[in-house]
């Protein structure tokens, strides 16, 4: 049955930044269909992991700086030692920051890279480990359109610049670990409805472009990115790696 594929039944999934926006989608997306989901965050929110538990899923959390390397290889090191593996890794943990190039601040630029690209090679390479060894696994990276083009009206080259090295990340692991059965993807979301972009949509100035410049007449959610994110974490798409899929609304379409 195709409705199988999508089953993530004695799956174990790590999702960073999944307490909220996309992050939540995405583990509430792979709880459903029978992952055991382990939660990461900052900042804990034991209300959010606590309502998933009450729905009947399989939830664990841990907290974690991905700022900071070595959180992030410990991170994935605990996560694998909970179930003894790990299957699917979610890299969804990101910032956005906006500004003009001539006078962003090396802490500004260095805490996007920090966090949107540096963390995401780390915990790669942290996950190659345990799946290599199980031989098989599945790796999801959150890039962004803003890896495509650069988005009008607010300036944000830096953030740009991270997602752009996001999916090029992709793309180089998927090829490097094909043979070992690990396939790595990722999804470019246009603008969703988070907390991320809230203050954009409440921007009399920036609003109205971002609208204008997406053909389909409503904002994406987390429940759109979760769903593709099924499809891309499960069997479903066995035979896609190396791929960056764009949710956008048809933005990119003009």
């Amino acid at each position: 049955m195709i409705l199988d594929l999508f089953r993530l039944d004695g799956k174990t999934a790590l999702v960073t930044g999944a307490t909220r926006g996309i992050g939540l989608g995405i583990a509430t997306a792979l709880a459903e269909a029978g992952a055991h989901v382990i939660m990461s965050s900052r900042q804990p929110k034991p209300e959010v992991v606590q309502a998933l538990k009450d729905r009947g899923f399989r939830i664990d959390y841990l907290q974690a700086d991905v700022s900071r390397p070595a959180e992030v290889r410990k991170l994935v090191e605990d996560a694998a030692a909970i179930d003894g593996r790990l299957d699917i890794l979610v890299n969804n943990a990101g910032v956005a920051q906006h500004g003009t190039t001539h006078d962003f601040t090396e802490a500004h630029y260095r805490k996007i890279m920090d966090i949107n690209l540096d963390s995401v090679f780390y915990a790669c390479q942290a996950a190659l480990g345990p799946m290599r060894r199980q031989k098989g696994g599945v790796i999801l990276n959150i890039g962004s359109i803003s890896g495509y083009i650069s988005n009008i009206p607010q300036p944000q080259a830096a953030y740009n610049a991270s997602k752009a090295g996001v999916h090029m990340l992709t793309k180089s692991i998927a090829s490097d670990y094909a043979a070992d059965n690990i396939r790595v993807n990722a999804i470019a979301p246009g603008y969703i409805d988070t907390d991320m972009t809230a203050g954009g949509f409440a921007n009399p100035d920036w609003a109205p472009t971002w609208r204008s410049m997406t053909p389909m007449p409503k904002v994406g959610t987390p429940e759109d990115i979760g769903a593709a994110a099924l499809y891309l974490c499960s069997d479903a798409s066995g035979y896609v790696t190396g791929e960056v899929l764009v949710i956008d609304g048809g933005y990119l379409t003009r």
